[in-house]
């Protein structure tokens, strides 16, 4: 199996694509001036105590405040608290292995015996915005690295489930032992495994340069008087932090369209697998890099409400507020000649694939429940569920899956820490704005030329990129004298025209040589 990643940069927001076979499996998508992303450490105050939620309400920043219940403050809360009190005091170096052993906190407590209004408290998102809910919040700090995840308060050193050899495990825990500060925990990751000593500690000391610099600002705050909520750490970038979590040195290539971008990636990839660096590649092809890759087609193929599949049958996804369904049809499949039985089970198989495919893809999250073609034979709706388990085996959120009930539905539960991905595929018509009246078509390409005249002969721009619908591009390409042509010779060798999949039909865009869009769209292109 080849994977590339694709990260398509533009000035609005960042888009990451992950390949397996060419085939597009993870889509992720944040603006550029996204905040209260997932790991993000903020200095805050407590706003409201809810003591029948056994919870509080808490001012990070955000137009709703974010909730934290009282179990996850962690039971080395004592000890933060302790340590924000001795930073306020204006004490200046503190270290947390000389902070004392402070009492657990009580499972059995309650919020409004352990936290006031108005008092400060160290919190991390551990589950962003979604819908009309606030931020979820946690006060066990930590700071995840590609092998390790350093917690702050704590002593305890644990190793992924999924490393199985008990040799490897004690061998990676005496490790961490030996170089871990006293006061911090340890957390070690699965790609740990077979890990030399020089990279764990490579890691460890770029996590604990993380907690000094957040220790920093929480000093200057209290220094300066800043207002709160503070930002006191903010994760990655989202490239970096996805390449975090996926990386895989069997990766083929990473295409990024963006020198900075690029830089950081690379920069990323050499610190922690050297021998890797050079599959990041920067993309300078004027055709926008997710048509180059056939993202986009994959993408407005696949992220629609109904997701056509093998055969022509196809699934119809639906989101409410509470869960996700899902609804399996055989569509215009012909039926099988060895009986309805066997035909449904194809069907739902390949079913099971597509929607494992699918959770991933759109990053569902919450309960879901899948609505599969009627089978009678015990037999195979047990080959059903095995097959929807062993999909979904590649999936990092944590799931859980039930087998068929009675009535064929199969429920499934998976991990939500980001709002669902929603692609609006449908297009809405640039020129009418949805009214149904347009100017007439076959006058677009004049209409064209007249802001190529003003780009040229007012504002003195020669050289510029016109993207527009791949039908419209192949109509003004066509022919030895084309269109393109005929501008050419008229407005000079300046002018390129680029098909781009993205745009809709009569939709276009002009960009100069530096990639800057050219707002050239006037009020009468609506009516």
């Amino acid at each position: 199996m080849t994977s590339e990643v694709i990260v398509d940069v533009t000035s609005k927001d960042i888009s990451i694509a992950l390949l397996e076979d060419k085939k597009l499996v993870e889509y992720q998508r944040e603006g550029r001036s996204a905040h209260f992303s997932v790991g993000n450490i903020y200095l805050a105050k407590v706003r409201k105590l809810m003591p029948g939620l056994n919870a509080c309400f808490v001012n990070v920043g955000f137009e709703r405040d974010a909730f934290l219940h009282y179990l996850d403050l962690g039971t080395r809360y004592h000890s933060q608290e302790k340590f924000l009190n001795l930073l306020g005091d204006g004490k200046r170096n503190i270290s947390l292995d000389k902070l004392g052993k402070q009492p657990e906190l009580d499972k059995d407590g309650s919020i409004q015996n352990t936290l006031k209004v108005g008092q400060e408290i160290l919190v991390q998102i551990v589950k962003e915005p979604i819908n009309t809910k606030g931020p979820r919040l946690t006060s066990e700090i930590s700071f995840a690295g590609r092998f390790l995840v350093l917690i702050p308060f704590s002593e305890k050193i644990s190793v992924s489930s999924k490393i199985k050899s008990g040799t490897e495990r004690t061998r990676l825990k005496q490790l961490i032992q030996s170089i871990k500060p006293k006061g911090f925990g340890v957390i070690i990751r699965t790609v740990a495994e077979n890990m030399r000593v020089a990279e764990l500690d490579n890691e460890m000391r770029i996590l604990l340069m993380r907690w000094e610099n957040t220790v920093a600002k929480i000093k200057q705050a209290h220094r300066e008087a800043l207002k709160l909520p503070l930002l006191a750490y903010e994760e990655t970038s989202r490239t970096v932090a996805l390449l975090r979590d996926l990386f895989n040195p069997s990766y083929e290539n990473i295409y990024v369209n963006d020198q900075g971008v690029y830089n950081e990636v690379r920069n990323y990839v050499a610190l922690i697998a050297p021998q890797c660096k050079n599959i990041v590649k920067l993309y300078n092809g004027n055709v926008p890099i997710f048509d180059n890759f056939s993202v986009t087609k994959q993408i407005k193929t696949s992220l629609g409400r109904t997701v056509t599949y093998k055969h022509g049958a196809y699934l119809i996804i639906e989101q409410t507020e509470a869960l996700h369904v899902v609804d399996v049809n055989s569509g215009n499949r012909s039926k099988s000649p060895e009986g309805q039985e066997v035909n449904a089970l194809d069907v739902n198989l390949g079913a099971a694939d597509e929607l494992a495919r699918q959770l991933r893809l759109r990053d569902m999250g919450g309960i879901i429940v899948v609505d599969f073609i009627d089978m009678n034979q015990p037999e195979n709706r047990q080959k059903l569920y095995e097959r929807m388990v062993e999909n979904m085996k590649k999936d990092r959120a944590r799931h859980s899956i039930l087998p068929l009930s009675k009535f064929g539905l199969m429920q499934i539960t998976r991990q939500r820490v980001r709002p669902v991905m929603d692609v609006n595929v449908e297009e809405t018509c640039p020129t009418c704005g949805g009214t149904g009246k347009i100017k007439p078509s076959l006058l677009f390409t004049d209409s064209l030329e007249t802001k190529i005249d003003f780009l040229v002969n007012k504002l003195g721009i020669k050289r510029f990129k016109l993207y527009v619908h791949p039908f419209v591009a192949a109509y003004i390409n066509q022919g030895f004298y084309s269109v393109k042509r005929r501008w050419q010779l008229k407005y000079g060798l300046g002018v390129k025209v680029y098909a781009n999949q993205g745009l809709a039909y009569l939709q276009y865009a002009f960009y100069d040589m530096k990639g800057n869009e050219l707002l050239m769209k006037q009020q009468n292109d609506m009516k």
